[in-house]
């Protein structure tokens, strides 16, 4: 009797057991169906601006090359996504397109359409509120809510190095470090410590807890950088924002 109840209590633990795993593979399964369908639905959506949008300012011109650019590398994600962090991935460069192309909208002069779902990559950065004008390394550098004549290259907000930098127009892509004013990443970080103090912006808003405390943080680089050499510019490291290719863009 005893040896009949443990064979019925093992085939009951086998049996849940079982459903249990058939179960979380379902569901897994799912959940790689959802993030495929999210991410594609932005691509696709991101497809149509692209192809739809066009202009001769500079401004709409830049912001639909760096669209184009997002689409180009969120259909490659699409297609080697085996993952839902994969697709998400896929979905984020997809969002970052087109914040681009809504800023090629804005540009143009016409309605830019409903908000966007946030970037991760911009949380905490902000956007900027008013104009402003800096000269670092004998180069004049520009930004502004608004494009303009001397601001045509739009970002949607992301971090340079640690340091929060936000939405707006930028007279050049200063956060390449290939451009930036042709000294690498410690020239980006001069730029951004110049352009971005804690009067840059008004206080609540386009900005929260994490731009005060990213700037706070990359204000001890401004305490210790009068005499920063060749050999600590190196420690800082290549790349763009958010540590490299993120999204196939230049962030």
């Amino acid at each position: 009797m005893e040896l009949l109840l443990v064979v019925i209590l093992a085939a009951l633990l086998l049996g849940a057991f079982l459903w249990w795993r058939r179960e979380s593979a379902a569901r897994q399964e799912r959940d790689l169906a959802d993030a495929r369908a999210d991410a594609q639905r932005w691509y696709e959506r991101l497809g149509g601006q692209v192809m739809n949008l066009h202009g001769d300012d500079p401004a709409v011109r830049q912001a639909l090359v760096d669209a184009g650019e997002r689409y180009n590398a969120a259909g490659g994600q699409l297609e080697q996504a085996r993952t839902v962090q994969q697709y998400r991935l896929a979905r984020e460069t997809a969002l970052e397109g087109l914040a681009y192309a809504r800023a090629a909208r804005v540009a143009l002069g016409i309605d830019p359409g409903p908000e966007l779902p946030p970037l991760a990559a911009a949380a905490g950065a902000g956007q900027l509120t008013r104009e402003r004008q800096v000269d670092v390394q004998g180069q004049t550098f520009k930004a502004g809510p608004q494009p303009g004549r001397d601001t045509p290259y739009y970002y949607p907000g992301g971090r340079f190095q640690g340091r929060p930098v936000p939405a707006g127009w930028y007279s050049t892509p200063w956060w390449k470090t290939a451009l930036g004013a042709g000294a690498g990443v410690l020239g980006g970080l001069l730029i951004a410590d110049a352009l971005f103090s804690p009067a840059f912006a008004d206080p609540g808003y386009g900005y929260d807890a994490g731009y005060q405390e990213g700037y706070a943080e990359g204000a001890d680089y401004g305490d210790q950088g009068g005499d920063v050499g060749a050999d600590q510019a190196g420690d800082f490291g290549g790349g763009d924002f958010g540590g490299g290719d993120f999204g196939g863009g230049d962030f």
